[in-house]
């Protein structure tokens, strides 16, 4: 098997048996959701690192379908919960369900998607039953309490630089650590090695939070795929926002403080003054030494990692190399 083909040859593997499952039958409108947003073609990105991280160590990747599918079914009942707390309409480009059904569907979908997740970690060697069981619950909590302080932030006129990363490490980074960190453990990778994937995975997964603010400001239209500033707009607190109040003196503080407070606006305009002031105070360039600071500490933890099959390795480097370099 190739390089090229070994994850492409595991995602069609992951991606069969996802889409072959069952999660119940009746009451119709609380099992039709799960199907449906698990059918939204996502990148299946957290179960992939899964096999690859088990692959490192193991060649039978495939024997932990189960457990990787484990981590999907938990990442996607984050989302349909997110969902209906950001009052989103489209999740990958069709509806939400709580917009294809209602709130309470979604609510009790989500519900069921959580419960079953554990499900699939079952087939676990008993031995590392608890082990796995255990973090998977460190890291459930984490992801909430992550969501939580997104939502405090929205009502807090003062983020820290600190705080922010924090936020963004539990609510999107710790699930990444988890599942790169859950392929390790099934396949008896030795406990060191375990935490240095997992801190890895934390890492880059910071990074990635970090790009995806910065492609939400700077990303080339044609390629993003959604309205580039929407977070300018809606005056989200991200890395850039946080930093530019931070350093932000004088006219230049005075005009974001305009910009924030207007409720009426044009779009373009806010979008195009907002960002010359972070054009001004060199906020692109402090957030992009940030990401890269993250990801150059993930990449050291990966490369100290004592791994039996190097393809598997390589695979995870290159995917991760790819995400780092994404456009949209």
């Amino acid at each position: 098997m190739t390089k090229e083909s070994l994850a492409h040859a595991l995602l069609d593997k992951l991606e069969t048996y996802i889409r072959s499952q069952k999660f119940g039958d009746t009451p119709q409108e609380l099992y039709e959701p799960i199907s449906y947003i698990l059918s939204l073609e996502g990148k299946r990105i957290r179960p992939l690192l899964s096999l690859l991280a088990y692959g490192m160590y193991k060649n039978d990747p495939e024997s932990i379908l189960s457990q990787a599918s484990a981590v999907e079914i938990f990442h996607n009942f984050t989302l349909m919960h997110d969902d209906i707390m950001d009052n989103a309409p489209l999740r990958r480009g069709k509806m939400t369900v709580h917009e294809k059904w209602n709130s309470n569907v979604a609510i009790l979908s989500g519900d069921v998607m959580l419960v079953r997740a554990y499900d699939y970690l079952l087939p676990t060697e008993p031995a590392l039953l608890p082990t796995v069981i255990r973090l998977f619950n460190e890291t459930a909590a984490g992801v909430c309490e992550g969501q939580q302080m997104d939502m405090n932030f929205e009502t807090r006129d003062e983020v820290h630089e600190e705080e922010y990363l924090t936020m963004i490490r539990l609510k999107t980074a710790v699930l990444l650590g988890y599942a790169l960190q859950m392929g390790a453990i099934l396949a008896d990778a030795i406990e060191e090695d375990a935490q240095k994937i997992y801190d890895f995975g934390v890492n880059v997964g910071v990074g990635f939070q970090l790009k995806d603010d910065l492609l939400d400001v700077y990303a080339d239209q044609a390629k993003f795929g959604k309205q580039v500033g929407g977070d300018i707009i809606s005056n989200k607190k991200t890395y850039l926002l946080i930093k530019a109040l931070e350093l932000a003196e004088g006219e230049d503080k005075k005009k974001l403080d305009y910009w924030i407070a207007q409720e009426d606006f044009d779009k373009e305009e806010k979008v195009n003054a907002v960002k010359g002031i972070y054009e001004k105070l060199g906020i692109k360039k402090l957030a992009e030494n940030k990401m890269n600071d993250f990801f150059n500490q993930g990449f050291e933890q990966l490369e100290s990692i004592h791994y039996k099959n190097a393809a598997f390795y390589e695979e995870i480097r290159q995917l991760t190399e790819d995400l780092i370099h994404r456009e949209k």
